[in-house]
């Protein structure tokens, strides 16, 4: 079975304050994309680096996650540390991926200058940080999605078959 990681980041969805909306988009979003079988592996973390650090290493080493997606904490707040788990925890950095995503928000609000997402490899693993708004979630989903299963299949994760119905992406004819 395909595992995918979902973590949101919130300090108030861990307390039980706000309803996790955001982890709750990323698989409605990836469940339209997905025609593979998969299960999710699911976790609401607060923004402390050492737990998120934590959590994403055991999705990618004990649990065999090829693809975490988080949400929120990418901001420049004191306590938005999502990135620098991230950094911390990867063997390679794929800036391209928060270039993307800060590119295609800022079509809708120019305080996408101050997002820091980004995306980086574990081993087998792809995490991508997406912002923690849920209409952002799906805006930045559709723009890197269609490069995550050819990235996937280029750190020797599993083949993910999409709906070609709701998301196209891109493999080189080679593969």
């Amino acid at each position: 079975m395909i595992k995918i990681g979902i973590v949101n980041v919130s300090d108030r969805a861990s307390k039980g304050i706000y309803e996790d909306l955001p982890g709750k988009e990323v698989k409605r979003v990836l469940n339209e994309y997905l025609i593979s079988d998969w299960e999710p592996v699911y976790e609401v973390v607060p923004d402390e680096q050492d737990q998120l650090e934590s959590t994403f290493i055991r999705f990618a080493d004990q649990e065999g996650c090829c693809l975490i997606v988080t949400t929120g904490g990418t901001g420049p707040a004191k306590r938005d540390v999502t990135p620098e788990a991230t950094e911390a925890v990867c063997e390679k950095m794929m800036p391209g991926f928060g270039e993307l995503m800060r590119q295609v928000s800022l079509q809708y609000v120019p305080t996408a200058i101050l997002s820091r997402q980004t995306a980086g490899i574990r081993g087998n693993c792809l995490i991508v940080n997406l912002p923690g708004k849920p209409k952002a979630i799906q805006e930045c989903l559709e723009a890197v999605f269609p490069a995550i299963p050819y990235c996937i299949d280029l750190i020797e994760g599993p083949y993910l078959k999409v709906n070609d119905d709701n998301i196209k992406a891109f493999r080189p004819k080679s593969s």
